[in-house]
């Protein structure tokens, strides 16, 4: 699945499947335990496909993020999210070396990881999408 039906809703935990427009939102179902919830227009909704790391270069796709982290574990589960600040950051540092420091917080980092060890856990992650446009790209220059 694509990250652009993956959702946050602001003040509810976990991550959320956008299921069906409604009149007044949306109905979006739990990745954590699978209720569907109605959400109105109200709520404060992100979706992770337009969620970008701040770099010193700027901007990185979550979804890059979430490959680098795949590559790193080898496609297993990334550090517990509630690891302390300097391990978090340590190993967001092997992850993307350059990302600002004075602009992405531990709390930021924290959900990165919790969102992707739940992606990776519901087997979610679409990041072989990028990858098979790519090969046969490396196999004409050859």
């Amino acid at each position: 699945m694509s990250l652009d039906k993956v959702l946050s809703i602001s003040g509810k935990p976990g991550l959320y499947h956008l299921r069906a427009k409604t009149r007044t939102g949306f109905i979006a179902e739990s990745l954590l335990d699978g209720k569907k919830i109605p959400v109105s227009m109200r709520h404060n909704v992100s979706i992770l496909s337009e969620i970008a790391i701040y770099t010193l270069e700027g901007e990185v796709p979550l979804k890059d993020i979430f490959k680098n982290i795949s590559e790193k574990e080898n496609g297993k589960q990334a550090i517990d999210h509630k690891s302390s600040k300097d391990e978090l950051e340590a190993y967001f540092f092997d992850v993307l070396p350059n990302f600002d420091e004075d602009r992405v917080y531990a709390s930021d980092i924290k959900k990165v990881i919790q969102w992707y060890n739940l992606l990776q856990a519901q087997d979610m992650l679409d990041l072989e999408e990028n990858n098979k446009s790519e090969e046969p790209a490396k196999d004409e220059e050859e």
